[in-house]
């Protein structure tokens, strides 16, 4: 029955000490000290210690004297925290609650940055991932954000870098299509090739890969039989590209992509299921 009792006594003692530390822990520090905390942990690289005091800044004072530029500070501490999700979701609530800010040209650039660098993720710093190859999922909410920005800003600090990285998107989204053209090609599935080699050059024209699309569209087009197709295509890789590789000594058209397939027509447009057999 002692036994019991003192069991009981000591379990009351535990709960007691573990509540007493918590209050300690839970206890709401001025909002002047949780900027600073926060100011000094980001200077020293220390991010996971400013998200921290940024939050609870954030909780305790929404509306002091340090709030907006804690918001700002929160969106900054999470994207170096690679918690790019929560960068985006920062960016936005501060564009939600101050979208007259002098600094929301910052949030919007934020925002589409950590949209940029999201599908790439921490995987691609470590390892040879095909970033052409992936689904570009978040780059086109980045190419719309930074749109945005050189719409609404076109005076901001963060618009070169913006413009640029808008180019790298463009190039990615081209490599996609030109990905899947290849894929095609080993495939022998030309018409598919010829199709996404065509949007290529409708839609990206500036694309580092768009002489291959030429390219690509050029002998696929003189496989499917389509002459004009083909000498159009050929006449835009002469005039954008008049050094190609793709060109012999005497200026002549002399790629064979497709070489070694003996394939009729119909094989080729019913991806292998009639003709030639």
């Amino acid at each position: 029955m002692r036994s019991g009792l003192r069991l009981l006594l000591l379990s009351t003692l535990v709960v007691l000490a573990s509540a007493c530390a918590s209050n300690k822990q839970e206890e709401v520090l001025p909002e002047k000290t949780y900027y600073e905390n926060a100011r000094q942990a980001m200077t020293s690289g220390n991010f996971n210690e400013a998200e921290q005091n940024l939050d609870a800044l954030e909780t305790y004072y929404p509306f002091g004297r340090y709030a907006e530029q804690a918001q700002l500070d929160l969106i900054y501490a999470r994207y170096q925290n690679l918690d790019l999700e929560g960068s985006r979701a920062a960016a936005d609530r501060f564009l939600r609650l101050n979208p007259q800010s002098d600094h929301a040209d910052y949030a919007l650039y934020m925002r589409g940055l950590a949209s940029y660098n999201l599908d790439i993720g921490l995987a691609a710093r470590y390892f040879p991932i095909d970033v052409a190859a992936r689904d570009p999922g978040e780059q086109l909410q980045s190419f719309r954000d930074f749109s945005e920005l050189l719409n609404r800003y076109p005076d901001s600090q963060y618009v070169a870098d913006a413009r640029q990285r808008m180019i790298a998107v463009r190039n990615r989204m081209a490599e996609l299509e030109l990905h899947a053209a290849r894929y095609y090609i080993k495939r022998q599935a030309y018409v598919a090739a010829n199709n996404r080699a065509r949007y290529v050059i409708e839609n990206y024209p500036t694309a580092t890969v768009s002489e291959e699309a030429l390219i690509i569209l050029a002998e696929t087009f003189r496989f499917l039989e389509l002459k004009k197709g083909s000498q159009d295509a050929i006449a835009m890789l002469r005039t954008n590209f008049p050094e190609s590789e793709a060109f012999n000594d005497n200026g002549e058209f002399e790629v064979d992509l497709l070489k070694g397939e003996n394939r009729s027509l119909t094989n080729v447009v019913t991806f292998g299921l009639m003709g030639d057999e």
